[in-house]
């Protein structure tokens, strides 16, 4: 799969992590972190703004704003009831389309890629304090696979294995403009953000501080 893909650092190809999970250094380019990013400031005022859940009594570090559906501990709602009562944004068709050219770009078949239909994202927030542990995402129906997006400052992200949190697992660096794909057997492995490096965001991505983290998925929810 290395071979479909040429990264612009060396050292940094792209690579299968473990079977079903993708990753592609620098699949966005600066002009389109740049204006994604100018999305983002959008989006995080609302009508739900940007927030930390609150998860099994503890505040998330990760600030989180939604779109589609809102995303609260552990279920999907049309409504934030959890916030403000407001309806989330809607999910936008520019993302669907990324989406799928996400998976082509990931080597999946062109019927996968023609079905993949995401209607949420959850875009997280990290400072350079925030971290996430290690969780699956499995509040959603459909299984279809995952594609997360990153911008800003780099982070170590930890993916695992889909029996439990700890080993066995590989750490590695995402960067801005980098592309993670997770889908198929690697679907419901547990995964993480256990750093983010201050002072790695590139100049020109449209954020100086912090990482911006888009995961788009199907949730296979109706209304």
């Amino acid at each position: 799969m290395t071979a479909l893909f040429t990264a612009q650092f060396p050292g940094r190809d792209a690579r299968e992590i473990m079977p079903g999970a993708v990753h592609v250094p620098d699949w966005l380019t600066l002009r389109q972190q740049r204006w994604i990013t100018g999305q983002f400031h959008t989006w995080a005022q609302g009508p739900v703004p940007l927030r930390a859940a609150m998860v099994r009594g503890h505040r998330m570090s990760v600030r989180t704003v939604c779109l589609g559906w809102h995303w609260q501990p552990y279920r999907y709602t049309r409504a934030a009831t959890d916030v403000n009562g407001a309806r989330v944004l809607p999910f936008p068709d520019w993302m669907i389309r990324l989406g799928r050219d996400a998976l082509q770009a990931t080597g999946h078949a062109p019927d996968v890629v023609r079905a993949y239909d995401p209607d949420t994202a959850l875009v997280n927030f990290y400072d350079t304090d925030a971290r996430l542990g290690m969780h699956q995402d499995k509040d959603e129906n459909s299984r279809a696979p995952v594609v997360s997006l990153s911008i800003g400052d780099t982070c170590t992200f930890r993916f695992g294995n889909t029996e439990s949190r700890g080993r066995p697992y590989t750490d590695l660096m995402l960067a801005s403009g980098d592309l993670f794909v997770f889908g198929g057997p690697a679907r419901l492995a547990y995964h993480g953000v256990t750093k983010v490096h201050p002072d790695t965001a590139p100049a020109g991505c449209g954020i100086s501080n912090g990482r911006i983290n888009i995961t788009m998925r199907m949730t296979g929810l109706d209304g």
